[in-house]
């Protein structure tokens, strides 16, 4: 069996309404690039990775030079093939190359009549817990509704959540408004759900100084973690010896040389493995396994998925024995989805992982069609930009903060 083709897509699909964080927002949609790997056999396997448009088509595209006539089971042989450590240097391909994993993978699966999660050791678990990723939002642009900037926005909007997908673990991504008012924020939904476990993040904005003051004011709540307080090794170490609870990080330990200097020198007590940023599901497996030697703690990361990307999570959450938190999921603020059946359903906050073949998804030809028609009408958006303050840009460590009482829905093409 032999790789033949490799096509790329770009779509972008709605969100209930824009999530803002600490060095932009989502604009009321994501975009995402959906890659498709065809075999002489006729199988196909399916990738998907963050961003796209014409230079991420382009980057596809050109690896077909690379991967035709390449056995898709040969991963490590890949691995090297295209994003060795020292050729691509200056052309990082890491999110490139775990999509290709991912699509590899799927196919083996199919070949092999298996779910990808036996490939990989063989599932432990059926179902992979999620929280509910509560975000700061702007209202909708078309309907107006869904915004999230006060305290009793927050707690009602978690509250349906909670209903409709059943949670029992809170994430607040913060790092929007000043500290004192993201505190009272956190606090009031702590006071919600006195039965649930929390988690903070303000996407690594703060000065390590502000991370020891935030962390020692919300040490007695009923927290899983303080996520990426700050930015750099160093900073999380200090921070670490003054807030008597566990940090955890998706940006200062993304590689195994990161992973090897917190082992060395602890900074990071629970890393959230990404099975983009860390190059695909199988080097996930083997972070997940120096976590289990050094008794870190692993979870299991988001980088704004649609359905492909999710299973690749869940099937990476199937097979971790030391999966010690609910996942991170963006899933739930999407409106739709590209694959067969529409958005995967949680039950009881848990979705469950597929048991097809592969990655268990295929695409709804539809769907992607509808889409792709939607990215080129829409194009891209300004991750790093807020459309509701031109001009602004953050600092890190930030003190450029949005007015909490600003309500002002900024215009937004939808």
């Amino acid at each position: 069996m032999r790789i033949r083709d490799i096509r790329a897509t770009t779509v972008t699909v709605p969100l209930e309404a824009p999530l803002r964080h600490a060095n932009g927002c989502h604009w009321g949609r994501f975009v995402r690039t959906i890659v498709e790997v065809e075999t002489d056999t006729g199988l196909i396997g399916l990738g998907e990775m963050g961003g796209g448009g014409e230079s991420a088509e382009a980057m596809f595209r050109a690896m077909k030079s690379y991967l035709v006539g390449h056995d898709p089971a040969r991963l490590e042989e890949m691995r090297f093939r295209i994003a060795n450590p020292t050729a691509s240097l200056y052309n990082n391909r890491t999110q490139v190359l775990a999509a290709l994993e991912f699509a590899c993978l799927d196919i083996l699966g199919q070949a092999w009549g298996v779910p990808v999660c036996e490939i990989l050791g063989g599932r432990l678990r059926d179902r992979v817990p999620f929280a509910t990723y509560c975000f700061f939002r702007y209202p909708n642009p078309r309907t107006g509704a869904g915004e999230v900037r006060t305290p009793e926005q927050l707690v009602e909007f978690t509250h349906a959540l909670k209903q409709r997908c059943g949670f029992h673990t809170h994430k607040l991504k913060a790092g929007v408004f000043p500290q004192d008012y993201e505190l009272e924020c956190y606090r009031a939904l702590a006071a919600a759900f006195p039965e649930d476990s929390l988690r903070f993040d303000p996407n690594a904005v703060w000065s390590t100084e502000q991370a020891i003051r935030f962390g020692q004011a919300i040490k007695n709540l009923h927290n899983d973690y303080l996520e990426d307080p700050v930015f750099g090794l160093n900073g999380m170490r200090r921070t670490r010896a003054m807030v008597g609870m566990p940090l955890a990080t998706n940006t200062v330990v993304v590689n195994f040389e990161q992973l090897a200097a917190n082992v060395l020198d602890t900074a990071v007590d629970v890393i959230l493995l990404d099975t983009t940023f860390w190059g695909g599901i199988r080097p996930c497996v083997k972070a997940a396994a120096v976590c289990e030697t050094f008794q870190l703690g692993v979870a299991v990361h988001s980088s704004g998925e649609l359905g492909i990307q999710l299973a690749t999570m869940l099937h990476l959450g199937a097979v971790l024995p030391n999966l010690s938190f609910a996942a991170d999921a963006h899933y739930h603020h999407l409106t739709d989805d590209i694959i067969e059946g529409g958005p995967m359903p949680y039950e009881d906050g848990a979705i469950r992982v597929p048991q097809g073949p592969g990655l268990g998804v295929r695409l709804d030809r539809e769907k992607l069609g509808q889409y792709q028609e939607l990215y080129r009408r829409l194009g891209g958006y300004p991750y790093d930009q807020d459309p509701g303050r031109p001009g602004w840009t953050p600092l890190v460590p930030n003190d450029r903060w949005a007015d909490p009482k600003c309500d002002r829905p900024p215009a937004i093409p939808f």
